[in-house]
């Protein structure tokens, strides 16, 4: 359950194990939300925080995990400056008094939190192709990300949060800041974090990168700035002009 990288052959993907853990994240979702989706705001916020908490723990323990095998320059393999990662800051922020930093958090959780789980749970390409399903980097990937559709799911359904339009530009501002931070340290250690510098072959970024030429970066990141959350947005709207009308 903890050997190193490269020891034990990773599972892949789209095989048994692949959909055997989608189908038990899945599951777990749902038993979770069944006995949450009638939480009031208070009890929402008590799941926000030992989330936060109990994600942070499991995050350190990763890094640590990985750095036993990993050089410091390799800063791909540990650093959580990815979309998804957004996660860990996500239920940081969400936990604030400060008004506007909480917002953001929030927002980010409800929107693009949803569509980056499920996007993972899809393609697990930083987990399976390396690692066996029963592997703890295997199993707290699926756990991180089913987490993520989770929270998004029960921020929407209890109505902890009402979107707008305008809260595009907060869930943009956490998307910005990490991504500005990634090109730094890319530039620095030849890195690819939040998977803006450089090709990401076997993957959907590999087609934009083929098309995009020099504009690959300012693509990728006004593309993770907005189209998540659009597309939630929406979808969400959709859902409740559609309850409306029946």
């Amino acid at each position: 359950m903890f050997s190193i990288r490269g020891v034990k052959e990773g599972c892949g993907l789209f095989g048994i194990e692949h959909f055997i853990l989608i189908t038990i994240t899945l599951i777990i979702i749902c038993i979770l939300l069944y006995f949450t989706k009638n939480f009031n705001h208070n009890q929402v916020k008590k799941v926000l925080k030992i989330s936060c908490i109990l994600l942070w723990i499991l995050e350190v323990l990763k890094i640590i995990f990985v750095l036993q095998f990993t050089p410091l320059t390799s800063v791909n393999e540990y650093i959580p400056l990815y979309f998804c990662s957004m996660l860990l800051y996500a239920t940081l922020l969400s936990n604030l008094k400060n008004k506007y930093l909480k917002r953001v958090g929030d927002v980010f959780l409800a929107t693009g939190g949803i569509i980056g789980g499920l996007v993972f749970l899809i393609m697990p390409t930083t987990s399976l192709p390396y690692y066996p399903a029963y592997h703890f980097i295997s199993i707290h990937s699926f756990f991180f990300h089913g987490t993520m559709i989770y929270l998004g799911l029960l921020l929407n359904i209890t109505g902890y949060i009402k979107l707008n339009i305008k809260d595009i530009f907060y869930y943009g501002s956490l998307v910005l800041v990490l991504s500005i931070l990634a090109l730094i340290i890319n530039n620095i250690f030849n890195s690819n974090l939040m998977f803006i510098s450089k090709d990401f072959p076997g993957t959907p970024i590999h087609y934009i990168y083929e098309i995009s030429c020099n504009l690959f970066t300012p693509i990728m990141i006004i593309g993770q700035m907005t189209l998540p959350f659009l597309v939630i947005y929406y979808i969400i709207k959709f859902i409740n002009n559609f309850r409306r009308s029946h």
